[in-house]
C-alpha cells in the first residue's frame, strides 16, 4: 500500500503538497490521496447479481448463495463472488475495481461476507483477521444428536499428501472451534458455531472427526438423504469494527429456507 502511494499516490499537508519525509505538528490536517485500484485483465466481469445487505464507501457486506464459488479458479474463473462484485463495481462507476474478499465462504455454504471496497479498508481488516478480531458465527445441521449441549472442539488440521480433503492430523495447524446445540429433531441437530480459528473446511472437518458430519457434505461423508443438496452450513452472524468510521457493524440472517426445511 505504501509503494501504491509512493508512486501514484498524493499526500497533502495542511492541503499543499508535501513530501512523505516533512514533519508534522500537532494541529497539522494531512491527507492521504489513495491511486485507484485499476481492474486486473485477468478477473472477468460478471453482471450476475449479488444479495447486497450493506454498502458504504469502504464495506460491501453481501449474502453469498450455496453453490457460488468466492475467488476465481482453475475450474470457474468468470463468474465466482469476486466477479459479480468486481461487475456490480463497474456498474456503479467506482473507481476502485478490485474488490477484497475478507471473510470466505465454501462454494456450497451460503451466508456473509465481508468485502472491501478499497486497499485501505482491506488493509485494516486484515490487521483484524490476524488478530482474531473479526467475529462469526454459522449455522450448521449435522447427523446424530450431541451428548453436550456446549463444547469446544481443540483438534489440529491438515492434509494429508495432495488431497484436497483435510483431516485431524498430529502435526496439523491448531484448529478450535466452539458449538451450542440450539435445536435436536429425530436424528439432525441445529448447532450455533463459532471459529476461533480459520483452517480450511474447519467446521466440515471437526465434526465429521467428532461423528456428527454435516448433512449433505459429500466431501466428508455427510448423509446425501436428508432433503438438503449441500452442505447444511449458513455464515448467519457478523461483527467488525470499522476503523474507518469508528464504529462497530453487526449483521444477522435469517436460517435459509432450504435448511429450515429439514428441520
Amino acid at each position: 500500500m505504501y509503494n501504491d502511494l509512493k508512486h501514484d499516490g498524493d499526500i497533502l499537508l495542511n492541503r499543499d503538497d508535501t513530501t512523505f519525509d516533512a514533519q508534522v505538528k500537532p494541529g497539522d490536517e494531512l491527507t492521504v490521496i489513495f491511486p485507484d485500484e485499476r481492474s486486473d485483465d485477468e478477473v472477468a466481469f460478471s453482471d450476475h447479481p449479488i444479495n447486497i445487505i450493506y454498502e458504504d464507501d469502504n464495506w460491501l457486506v453481501v449474502n453469498k448463495p450455496a453453490g457460488l464459488t468466492s475467488v476465481p479458479g482453475p475450474s470457474n474463473r468468470e463468474d465466482t463472488l469476486v466477479n459479480r462484485i468486481k461487475g456490480y463495481l463497474r456498474k456503479i462507476d467506482s473507481h476502485d475495481l478490485k474488490p477484497h474478499l475478507i471473510t470466505r465462504l465454501d462454494r456450497f455454504t451460503s451466508g456473509l461476507v465481508l468485502v472491501a471496497k478499497n486497499r485501505l479498508a482491506n488493509s485494516l481488516a486484515n490487521q483484524q483477521v490476524a488478530k482474531h478480531q473479526i467475529e462469526k458465527y454459522y449455522y450448521a445441521i449435522v447427523d446424530g444428536v450431541l451428548s453436550n449441549s456446549h463444547a469446544i472442539i481443540n483438534r489440529p488440521i491438515g492434509r494429508v499428501g495432495d488431497n484436497f480433503r483435510r483431516e485431524v492430523i498430529a502435526d496439523g495447524k491448531n484448529a478450535v472451534t466452539e458449538y451450542w446445540v440450539k435445536q435436536s429433531v429425530s436424528d439432525i441437530t441445529l448447532l450455533k458455531i463459532k471459529l476461533h480459528t480459520g483452517r480450511t473446511h474447519q467446521i466440515r472437518v471437526h465434526m465429521t472427526a467428532f461423528g456428527h458430519p454435516l448433512l449433505g457434505d459429500q466431501l466428508y461423508n455427510g448423509p446425501l438423504d436428508r432433503g438438503i443438496k449441500r452442505q447444511a452450513l449458513h455464515a448467519y452472524y457478523l461483527k467488525f469494527h470499522d476503523d474507518l468510521s469508528n464504529v462497530d457493524r453487526e449483521f444477522k440472517l435469517d436460517l435459509p429456507a432450504d435448511m429450515k426445511a429439514i428441520l
